[in-house]
């Protein structure tokens, strides 16, 4: 296969968030769907795909083995997942995940291999496990062709990381328009720290959880005014595969209609102008005037909550009643609210442990936040 580096095809394929059904009283990933979904990437010639050990509840590996590696020539797509430092304590547990990664898969090798999620406060268990050599040997045996890692913390960790291990060949970074001048995020600087080291770049959550695809018109009138013929959420791809250091823009895309779209502009992509990366820029200031939590619902907060609270299901609808995306009557959403409850914990419920804060890429208060959502909805 060809070096992906330089492929001009850089919509990449997300498997967080696919597509779901209702079976037996169970919510499950729609295989069928999903197959049309690969269907379709594949036929307009693209070839990322990105899974993750605890993406869908342990479900992505196994549903993409399904739907991709099951149906179609080994040598015609690229395959990625990631070492997750929450699920092994010891050496031997990172080769437990690997293995059964490759089984869940069905693949005897992966394109490319993640030390996933790096942050302040994983990345002394990353270094102690000697996770980096491991992935190091991992290549050298062949059952890797690539190897880096996915970050979510400050450019000054970024710096060191990447001072400490010059071997990892590139970074996944977190970049999306509403995030490049955010200090908390700090997409603009992480993106300068990796370019400083000649490291090239993925991109995840270039439209922030689905937060960057519906917006009140009053932040989106100078977008559709430039272009009445785009998509909003395309925007925000465009926005982040215009810099010149990034090979691959992830996309979680969850039903077909979202993949007919990206993979329609992204076929033959046109990076954007310095005006139209303005225009970005200022719909970003305008969405921070508005948003009140800025949740990318990628649930990695609620798989250790021993309340077991709904956390993204909860922000959502409060930034709802605070119109991010649209205008949604206190009363419906109170009722809303009342039925997830009937399933999850309440957010009055939190005893403050704070699992959630450490693990929660965006570095969010939930805690404060749920005090918040209990005070709207409970009241």
């Amino acid at each position: 296969m060809k070096d992906l580096y330089d492929s001009p095809k850089k919509l990449g394929f997300g498997l967080m968030r696919l597509p779901l059904m209702e079976k037996d009283g169970s919510t499950i990933i729609n295989q069928d769907e999903l197959k049309k979904m690969v269907d379709m990437y594949l036929e307009r010639g693209f070839t990322y795909f990105d899974t993750a050990w605890m993406y869908h509840g342990g479900d992505s590996e196994k549903a993409i083995k399904e739907a991709l590696v099951d149906r179609y020539p080994r040598d015609s797509f690229t395959l990625t997942t990631k070492l997750h430092s929450a699920f092994f304590d010891d050496l031997k547990g990172r080769d437990d995940i690997f293995y059964k990664q490759l089984e869940k898969t069905g693949v005897d090798y992966f394109d490319f291999y993640l030390i996933h999620d790096i942050e302040r406060g994983n990345y002394d268990k990353f270094c102690k496990l000697d996770c980096f050599n491991w992935v190091i040997k991992k290549k050298e045996e062949g059952l890797v062709k690539h190897i880096g890692f996915s970050f979510h913390s400050d450019a000054e960790l970024l710096e060191r990381v990447l001072t400490e291990h010059p071997e990892m060949e590139f970074v996944q970074l977190q970049i999306n328009y509403l995030d490049w001048e955010s200090e908390n995020v700090q997409s603009r600087k992480c993106y300068e720290v990796a370019e400083k080291h000649g490291k090239k770049v993925i991109i995840m959550e270039p439209v922030k959880g689905g937060s960057l695809v519906f917006l009140p018109d009053h932040i989106t009138e100078e977008m559709r005014a430039a272009h009445p013929d785009w998509s909003i959420p395309s925007w925000a791809i465009r926005f982040a595969a215009s810099h010149k250091n990034v090979f691959m823009v992830l996309s979680g895309m969850s039903n077909l209609a979202q993949m007919e779209d990206n993979s329609n502009y992204m076929q033959n992509f046109v990076p954007l102008t310095d005006e139209e990366q303005a225009i970005c820029l200022r719909a970003a200031e305008k969405i921070r005037s508005d948003i009140a939590i800025p949740c990318t619902a990628c649930s990695y907060c609620t798989d250790g909550c021993p309340m077991k609270i709904a956390i993204p299901k909860y922000f959502a609808l409060y930034n709802n009643v605070k119109k991010i995306v649209g205008a949604k009557d206190l009363k419906s959403a109170k009722e809303e609210y009342e039925e997830l409850a009937k399933t999850y914990g309440k957010a009055s419920k939190c005893i403050g442990c704070g699992q959630c804060e450490r693990i929660c890429p965006q570095h969010l208060p939930i805690i404060e936040h749920l005090k918040a959502v209990a005070e709207m909805f409970e009241s």
